[in-house]
C-alpha cells in the first residue's frame, strides 16, 4: 500500500474551536446529562467519553467497522476521536479519515470535532512488510528521515525530522489540514536506552518542532500519550515530572506554549493519577490530576476498560457505590467521573460497542459522594 491516502488530494481545512465544540454540545441538549460535556483551558468543549481506535485486525472489514463506529459515535454525543499512526499500520487513521469525510457530508463541521493522533513508534504502511528492516532502511534511513542512533528500543523515534514525516502522513491519512492534538507516543520508551539528560534534549527538540507545527497551522496543540511515566514512583527509571515537561515547553515558547494535553491510563485497576501523590508542584507532592490542573494541562484517560478486562467480574461494592449494574458501563462511568480528568477513551470498533458505551451520555457522572463511598468500600 502506498503511503498516500485516498483522501490526500482533498484535506478539510479548519480545526476544533470553542464556538464549534459548544455548538456540537448544543446539538444534544435534552439528550445529554449535565457533566457529559466539559470545557477545558482554552475554551474547547469535549465529551466525557472519546472513541479509541487501537485494537483490531489490519483488514478491510475492520476498517469499515471502525468507520461506521466513529460516525455513530459522533452522531451519539462523542466529539473526541483518538488514533495513532501506528494503530493497525496506519489503517485506523485512514478509517478515521473516511469517517470524517462521511460526517462532513452530513451536518457536522470540522470545528465541532476534536481530532487526536500520535507519533513516535516505527510503523509500516497498511501491513507488515516481508522484510521490516529493509522497509525502514529504504523508507526512512536512506532518505535521511532518521539516523540509527535516534532509534530507541528498536522501535521508537522522536527526532524532529521523523515527527515531521509522521505528521504529514497523519494529515493525509486523516484527510484534514490541521490536527487538534498531536501526542508524542510513549516517549518514556526512550528512557530504556538514553540518559535523563539526553532524554530532555530529545524532548526539547521534539517540542521545538511541535511549536513550529502549531505556527504553521498543521496542529493546534501537542502533548504526551504515556503508559507508566506519569503514574510511577518518582524513583522509577521511567518516571516523568509533569512540571519539568511543562517547564521545557515554557522555555521554548513562553507561558503561551502549546503543550496542553497528557494521555495516561486510568481505570478501576490503575487509579494512580488520582491516588498517588507522585508529582511535585511548588515543592509539594500531589497526584497527577492536581498537578495537571495547576499547570493548565488537560488529562485524557486511556484504557478506561483495560482492553475489556474491566467489562466483567467487578466486585459488588463498585455497583453499589456507583449505582449501576452493567459492568462495562460501570468501569466507564468510574473513569469518566473523576474530577480533573476530561475524557475517558474507550476502544469502539463496532456500532454495537458505541450503542452500549454511549448510553452513558444520558447519565450524569458519578457524584463526589459516590466516589467517597467507592473508596471507603475499597479500603
Amino acid at each position: 500500500m502506498s503511503s498516500a491516502s485516498p483522501l490526500s488530494a482533498e484535506r478539510k481545512a479548519g480545526f476544533a474551536t470553542p464556538e464549534g465544540t459548544l455548538r456540537y454540545a448544543a446539538r444534544f441538549q435534552g439528550r445529554s446529562a449535565a457533566g457529559h460535556f466539559r470545557e477545558i483551558p482554552g475554551g474547547l468543549v469535549l465529551s466525557s467519553i472519546g472513541i479509541g481506535t487501537y485494537l483490531g485486525e489490519a483488514d478491510d472489514a475492520t476498517d469499515g467497522a471502525y468507520t461506521d463506529a466513529i460516525v455513530s459515535a459522533v452522531e451519539s454525543g462523542c466529539n473526541v476521536i483518538d488514533s495513532a499512526i501506528n494503530y493497525r499500520f496506519q489503517r485506523s487513521e485512514r478509517a478515521v479519515g473516511a469517517a470524517m469525510k462521511e460526517l462532513f457530508s452530513k451536518s457536522f463541521s470540522r470545528d465541532e470535532i476534536v481530532l487526536c493522533t500520535k507519533a513516535g513508534f516505527l510503523t509500516p504502511d497498511g501491513a507488515m512488510p516481508a522484510d521490516p528492516n529493509e522497509y525502514f532502511a529504504h523508507e526512512f534511513l536512506e532518505r535521511g528521515i532518521f539516523r540509527v542512533d535516534e532509534i530507541a528500543a528498536g522501535c521508537h523515534c522522536m527526532a524532529p525530522a521523523y515527527l515531521a514525516d509522521q505528521l504529514e502522513r497523519s494529515r493525509r491519512n486523516l484527510g484534514v489540514e490541521t490536527i487538534d492534538v498531536f501526542y508524542l507516543h510513549n516517549p518514556e520508551t526512550q528512557l530504556s536506552e538514553v540518559t535523563a539528560d539526553e532524554f530532555r534534549q530529545r524532548i526539547r527538540a521534539a517540542f521545538t518542532f511541535l511549536e513550529t507545527a502549531v505556527a504553521e497551522k498543521k496542529i493546534r496543540s501537542y502533548g504526551m500519550a504515556t503508559w507508566n511515566s506519569f503514574r510511577e514512583d518518582p524513583k522509577a527509571a521511567g518516571y516523568l515530572s509533569l512540571e519539568e515537561m511543562a517547564g521545557i515547553a515554557e522555555e521554548i515558547a513562553g507561558p503561551a506554549h502549546h503543550f496542553r494535553f497528557v494521555q495516561l491510563p486510568f481505570n478501576l485497576a490503575m487509579p494512580e493519577a488520582l491516588t498517588r501523590p507522585n508529582q511535585m508542584i511548588d515543592g509539594k507532592p500531589v497526584p497527577m490530576v492536581q498537578a495537571a490542573r495547576k499547570l493548565g494541562i488537560s488529562l485524557i484517560t486511556s484504557a478506561a476498560l483495560l482492553q475489556g478486562q474491566l467489562a466483567k467480574n467487578l466486585p459488588p461494592f463498585v455497583a453499589t457505590a456507583l449505582g449501576s449494574k452493567e459492568n462495562s458501563t460501570l468501569a466507564l462511568q468510574f473513569a469518566r467521573s473523576v474530577p480533573g480528568l476530561t475524557t475517558a477513551l474507550v476502544g469502539m470498533s463496532q456500532v454495537a460497542h458505541v450503542d452500549k458505551n454511549l448510553s452513558l451520555v444520558a447519565v450524569e457522572p458519578a457524584s463526589r459522594e459516590q466516589f467517597l463511598k467507592l473508596f471507603e468500600s475499597r479500603g
